[in-house]
């Protein structure tokens, strides 16, 4: 496939995988970009996951015909890129491999080696000339691992984004972008917003006609929409405006309330209402739509003095990727001595920005005339 006259994609399409990372469901698969630039010197960028090296090889020598690649670029180590290093290094024996001094380290924990007589360490603004396309680094650190750069082709203006703009799903499989890449996101990168900021103002001096990432298609059309919700991610901003229930429910009688709530907020005029039950639905679903929505309701039962571990689970997720900028409310369940809305409260302390609503719900055992009276006035304070 051609991105430009000189850059080829080269990754492949992996069907076989159900959990990326051991814990993203991704029902259309996954895609692990390289690309190939094609000058007077041929420069690789990153490798496959370790189940694709053979086709990932079998498709760069199609474009290469004879020739041999000069350099192997690796912008990120983790090994749905990086796995296929040490097979490329064998294959091409004659090849360099370019990438960061924290890398070369990750390499050598990898495969045993950090190639010293065969690479070349870049750091921010190093550059690569291989002919006309002239190559510049920049540095990405934690974005999502230490060690990563992004790379920008100034001859055709190209952004080679490692993980960022990526998305789950394979490439032959026609998709919302916005959906699987904000999940993705959110899930794998959501922590590292400051990283990520960082990284767009380098971004915002470059010249991009185009974007590659490691995941997910390349984007060369309305660039500004991508980098929008870039923006509006990783700056913990409210993307869309309505109300997430998050909820857990043991005999049904919370899961009662929280239909109630869905009723009265729909009718108070809030203009998106997502209900999630976290015992049954994708966690990291229910993460990406505490993220994009400004107003999050967490509803739960108290078990063992604490609360519902699934919403345990949840609230943990949340404050792992910084949760931040955002309304809560809390409804509680407990029959002799409910302590589940205090026990959130103290879960989600140290987070920033975070607005408590002063209308709350407590249910004691199953909804009452008081606990239906507290739930139609949550509804009018966060409609």
């Amino acid at each position: 496939m051609f991105i430009t006259n000189d850059i080829r994609y080269i990754g492949v399409n992996d069907h076989q995988v159900d959990l990326f990372e051991g814990q993203y469901v991704v029902p259309n698969g996954m895609a692990y970009n390289s690309y190939v630039i094609l000058d007077e010197k041929i420069a690789v960028m990153d490798s496959v996951d370790q189940h694709f090296g053979e086709e990932w090889l079998a498709n760069l020598r199609a474009e290469l015909g004879e020739r041999k690649p000069d350099y192997l670029i690796v912008q990120h180590m983790e090994p749905d890129h990086s796995a296929n290093i040490d097979f490329f290094m064998n294959t091409y024996p004659e090849a360099t491999v370019v990438s960061s001094a924290k890398a070369f380290v990750m390499m050598k924990q990898f495969f045993g080696t950090d190639y010293a007589d065969r690479r070349i360490v870049v750091g921010e603004g190093d550059t690569l000339n291989l002919g006309k396309h002239v190559l510049t680094f920049v540095t990405a650190p934690m974005v999502h691992w230490p060690e990563v750069i992004v790379t920008y082709d100034s001859t055709d203006k190209v952004l080679f984004s490692a993980d960022g703009f990526g998305k789950f799903g394979a490439l032959d499989v026609e998709e919302d972008w916005a959906c699987e890449a904000r999940r993705y996101y959110i899930g794998i990168v959501g922590k590292y917003g400051a990283q990520v900021q960082a990284l767009l103002k380098k971004a915002a001096a470059l010249d991009i006609a185009t974007i590659c990432p490691l995941h997910g298609p390349v984007l060369t059309e309305n660039l500004g929409y991508y980098i929008n919700l870039y923006d509006i991610w990783s700056g913990y901003k409210v993307e869309s405006e309505g109300v997430v229930i998050a909820y857990t429910s043991i005999y049904g009688n919370t899961k009662k309330a929280v239909e109630l709530l869905e009723q009265k907020l729909l009718e108070n005029g809030c203009p998106k209402v997502v209900v999630n039950d976290l015992a049954r639905c994708d966690m990291a679903e229910a993460v990406e739509d505490a993220f994009r929505y400004g107003k999050l309701v967490l509803a739960t039962t108290t078990y063992n003095g604490d609360v519902f571990p699934f919403m345990k689970e949840f609230i943990h997720h949340l404050t792992e990727r910084n949760y931040q900028n955002r309304t809560i409310g809390m409804m509680e369940n407990g029959t002799w001595a409910p302590t589940a809305a205090k026990t959130m409260h103290k879960m989600l302390e140290n987070s920033k920005n975070l607005t408590f609503t002063e209308n709350n719900v407590k249910i004691l055992s199953a909804l009452s005339d008081a606990s239906i009276a507290q739930i139609e006035a949550l509804a009018k304070e966060l409609a």
